[in-house]
């Protein structure tokens, strides 16, 4: 990815020493068993769900002392000023997109932490991955996550990264365009079968996002980049997980799509660079 004349984004926290260690074991057992079941992207929709018909599951967890939280600049990483250059150029292409519709985007913040955090959706912990809290329009990041994309999932890459972190601001355009409350009023009325699928296609979109943005900012692709984030989609795929957790894949659990849908959906926004093109509500692959 050519990254070096994108200016970080100034929208970001730092949090540190703080938030819920996930005390007696419990929430660990609970994480673990889902994890083993669904990997990752398992982890974070259970969580999200379960706190949307009622109910943080990480409630039983420590509650702990509240973070310290920094934003200064000189305390950053390189991978972290790598991810906000990224989530600089989202806030760039995502305001152009909202002004053609004369609509204005309002950015998100990028809060980074380290093991575990706090936010508005209760405690962040490194093993729920990356993940978006509508509740306080904030993407919340352990980057050691990219370590695990690269050596558990075979994803490497900087655009893999970048994806990830894309994906995360493509729920937050859904929140600010009221697709998100429109999904949880869906679930809330369905069965899980219901609300599983309606959340695969809201992950997928998110997906589609991701590659409407990369393919708005005309000078950030290099040779390589568009098959690192087609990697990174195919090794996250709900049937790939649990095909590596030993499961057989059952359709009816997915709750972010398989291995070809989001490589569909990502590829389609690459090629399309239309928000337009990510209706995974109303198209049969989604």
């Amino acid at each position: 990815m050519r990254l070096d004349d994108e200016s970080e984004s100034s929208n970001f926290e730092i949090q540190r020493g703080g938030g819920g260690g996930l005390g007696g074991g419990m929430g660990l057992g609970l994480l673990s068993l889902i994890g083993s079941k669904f990997g990752i992207g398992g982890i974070i929709v259970v969580v999200l769900l379960m706190m949307v018909f009622g109910g943080n599951p990480l409630g039983m967890v420590g509650g702990g002392n509240s973070p310290q939280t920094s934003t200064d600049a000189s305390q950053l990483s390189d991978v972290q000023r790598l991810s906000l250059k990224v989530l600089g150029s989202t806030e760039r292409r995502w305001a152009d997109l909202f002004a053609k519709n004369g609509q204005r985007y309002q950015p998100t913040t990028l809060v980074f932490y380290s093991q575990s955090g706090t936010s508005g959706c209760g405690a962040a912990q490194s093993a729920m991955g990356p993940f978006y809290c509508p509740a306080d329009n904030r993407i919340y990041l352990d980057t050691t996550f990219f370590d695990e994309l690269r050596q558990r999932f075979g994803a490497p890459g900087d655009f893999a990264q970048a994806y990830v972190i894309a994906h995360e601001v493509g729920h937050h355009v859904q929140t600010l365009l009221g697709t998100s409350d429109k999904v949880r009023a869906v679930q809330q009325r369905g069965d899980e079968a219901t609300g599983n699928a309606e959340q695969v296609k809201m992950e997928l979109q998110a997906d589609c996002y991701a590659g409407v943005w990369a393919a708005n900012d005309h000078n950030l692709l290099e040779p390589g980049d568009v098959e690192e984030g087609l990697r990174a989609a195919e090794a996250i795929g709900d049937d790939t997980l649990q095909k590596a957790a030993g499961q057989r894949p059952v359709p009816e659990s997915f709750t972010h799509g398989s291995s070809e849908q989001r490589m569909y959906w990502l590829k389609r926004g690459l090629e399309t660079g239309d928000p337009a093109a990510c209706d995974t509500f109303s198209s049969a692959n989604g």
